[in-house]
This record gives structure tokens, sequence and C-alpha cells, in this order.
């Protein structure tokens, strides 16, 4: 059972979170450990409740994904969220990923993609694909942050780090960085790891996030 991905649904829907329940429950690696039907019963049953991904719904009554995310990110060992929304470019899931989020999936993805990305994002990887976090920002650029917002330090990033680092917010996979710059795909995670750890920001979403918000990159017009 220590192998056993321990799930957590938040969902107001109580069809959807059976559903979820049902596809989870179904595989030999991952179970449901709880569920919720709105962001503030989450927040209080996770507290006592040990999950390692959250599947969250972004709209909700009493308190929604957002704030419920960005809640869930103050507690000890916080669990890994991916926030689920019903529109592609939903301006909730862009502030989810902002409050902690480790990114998001729309409710219709096939349910093979919905159990790799819980196990992607439990083994640290992030759960958006670049290419789509990438047209999200840029989707809602405006809302980025300005120059007063309070960012991770670029100054201690080597040359190659910070090449690396633009490439990532670009929407890049690891593969096609290590081709741009003839390197292993091994070398390409060394990197962006020192990049995490650098910086402070837990995952891929956050690189590409930085990535615009320090200038590195620029949305297309």
């Amino acid at each position: 059972m220590d192998d056993v991905i321990r799930v957590f649904l938040v969902d107001d829907q109580e069809l959807v979170r059976a559903g979820f329940t049902m596809l989870v429950d179904s595989q030999a690696d991952m179970r449901v450990v709880g569920q919720a039907g709105d962001g503030g019963e989450a927040i209080e049953k996770i507290q006592v409740t040990a999950c390692d991904v959250v599947l969250m719904d972004v709209r909700m009554p009493r308190l929604d994904g957002v704030e419920a995310t960005r809640r869930l990110q103050s507690l000890p060992e916080a669990p890994k969220v991916i926030v689920l929304t019903t529109f592609d470019l939903d301006e909730y899931a862009f502030a989810a990923i902002k409050a902690g989020a480790a990114g998001f999936l729309l409710k219709n993805t096939p349910p093979a993609d919905l159990l790799n990305a819980i196990r992607q994002v439990h083994s640290g990887d992030a759960v958006v694909s670049p290419s789509t976090t990438k047209r999200l920002l840029e989707h809602f650029a405006g809302a980025l942050p300005d120059e007063q917002t309070e960012r991770p330090d670029l100054k201690d990033l080597t040359a190659r780090e910070r090449e690396v680092l633009v490439e990532v917010a670009r929407g890049l996979s690891n593969t096609e960085i290590a081709k741009l710059f003839t390197l292993s795909e091994a070398t390409v995670k060394t990197h962006i790891g020192r990049i995490l750890a650098k910086t402070g920001l837990r995952d891929r979403v956050a690189l590409v996030v930085l990535g615009y918000e320090t200038g590195l990159v620029r949305p297309t017009k």
C-alpha cells in the first residue's frame, strides 16, 4: 500500500465524484481516500486525511477551487493539486495555477490521460503540456503581474539554465530542448531540476509562469 497514490476528489457534483472514484479505484496503483463537495469541506477533510494528489474542480459554491488550492499550499505536507475545468483557457484555471496547482485538465480529458496525469504529478512532473500552458498564459497575458511583483531571483542561474528556462516557457518539451542544444534528455532534466532548486519553484508549470513574469518570454500578439 505504500506505493499506492492516495487521491482526494473535490467537486460539487456527486455524479462526477462517483465517476472519478470508479476510474481511480479501478487502478492497482491508486485509490480514492476521500472526497468533498466544495473547497471549504476539502480543506477541513484534507487536514485530517493523508493524500498525495487532489483532483480539484475550479468552480464550486462556498469556497472555489482557486482559494482552496491556495490554502492547501500552506499545509505542512501539501498535496499536489490538479485543477479541473469545463472550458479550455478558463481564467479560473490560470488563477489556480498561480495559486500553486501543479496544472490543469479539462473535465472531458480521456480517462487514460487523467490517470497518467495523476501519476505524472505524483512523480513531480507538471500535468499540463507546455504548449497548453503557453496558450493559457498568452490568452490571459493582461492578468500577469507587473514589475512590482515579487519574483524569484534569476541571477543565480547559469547562462545555459537561462536558455533552458526560456525554451521551457516557450512550450518546448525536454526532447525538443535536448535537440535544440544538442544535449541528452537526462542533461535537460538536470538543468530543469537545478532551475527549480535555485528559484524555489515547484514544477514546470511554475517555470512557464516565471518565464512570462520576468519577461524572458513575451506573449505572441
